[in-house]
């Protein structure tokens, strides 16, 4: 089996819950350290346009979103499963709520409140184009009020989940719903310490010490360039599969354009390969990484014909 890689930066919150969740799974790993604004000459080639992050490579299978990352990884890897004392239905419902609900007032929090002397020149115009909107810093934190409100009422919930005395959100054992809510905790007390009103819950900071104590599994560098070879000698695994209650008449070897439904709605297009209930896959090719087999979740995604 080829290696899993990891197209990541330190700082970026999704990437956290991946990582999280490959230390989960004890899992060794390759790292690829991208850059944390356009351009990304390294990873555009690999999917085709697609400029979140984070990214994960096994040969020539691209698997971008973090949705799409984990369940591949329960695939591959079952043991120790992420819906231990949960299950999948559960837990993917709650970790996708968890993301759209938890990340933005997170991120607004931070880059509100914190110093912004460590980011890149460019960022915040780069993040601007990303979302579609500008990105104003006065605004951001004449809004730090609102942010802490939304955060606050729900992390109330998830400490009452801990007040029975279980060590994660789950029970006994971390879940993807720890993933999913830890990234935008760990993103607040990395920027801006334990704050309000994340101090008034001291289950829950426990809870975020017991996840950091979790790890990143096993990580190793890679060069980008490396992985660009590995990705031209392989070949894609996925095969071509038909969702048989497809309600839109989708098969194999449709033209398709997909594109995230929130921000970086930069459009990547190829060839429909695998489609079910969960993902889409398809088909591309690039000079400098040959054919690649491209997959996203469903859920968050806009699917449709190109132009």
């Amino acid at each position: 089996m080829s290696d899993i890689i990891l197209h990541h930066y330190p700082t970026s919150p999704f990437a956290e819950k991946v990582r999280i969740a490959l230390g989960i799974k004890g899992l060794a790993w390759k790292s690829v350290i991208i850059p944390i604004i356009m351009p990304k000459p390294d990873l555009m080639p690999l999917t085709g346009g697609y400029r979140k992050t984070p990214v994960m490579q096994i040969g020539a299978d691209i698997y971008c979103d973090s949705q799409c990352i984990l369940r591949e990884l329960e695939r591959r890897f079952p043991q120790p499963s992420l819906y231990t004392g949960t299950d999948a239905g559960t837990a993917n419902a709650l970790a996708f709520w968890h993301d759209r609900n938890l990340f933005m007032p997170a991120v607004g929090m931070a880059f509100g409140s914190r110093s912004m002397e460590n980011l890149p020149a460019g960022f915040f115009e780069d993040r601007a184009r990303m979302s579609g909107r500008p990105l104003d810093l006065e605004r951001l934190r004449a809004a730090r009020p609102l942010f802490i409100d939304q955060l606050r009422t729900q992390w109330v919930w998830f400490d009452q989940m801990l007040a029975d005395g279980r060590a994660f959100l789950q029970g006994q054992h971390p879940t993807l719903v720890d993933c999913a809510v830890y990234n935008p905790c760990w993103f607040i007390r990395r920027n801006c310490g334990v704050v309000a009103p994340f101090s008034e819950f001291p289950r829950l900071l426990a809870w975020t010490e017991r996840m950091e104590q979790i790890g990143h599994g096993q990580p190793t560098p890679l060069d980008s360039k490396d992985a660009l070879a590995i990705a031209r000698a392989a070949s894609p695994q996925a095969t071509p599969q038909i969702d048989v209650h497809e309600p839109l008449g989708r098969t194999p070897g449709v033209k398709l354009e997909i594109s995230p439904d929130d921000t970086g709605k930069d459009p990547v297009v190829g060839e429909l390969l695998s489609i079910s209930t969960q993902e889409v896959v398809i088909r591309r090719e690039d000079p400098l990484v040959g054919e690649v087999a491209v997959h996203f979740p469903r859920t968050g995604f806009v699917i449709k014909a190109p132009g």
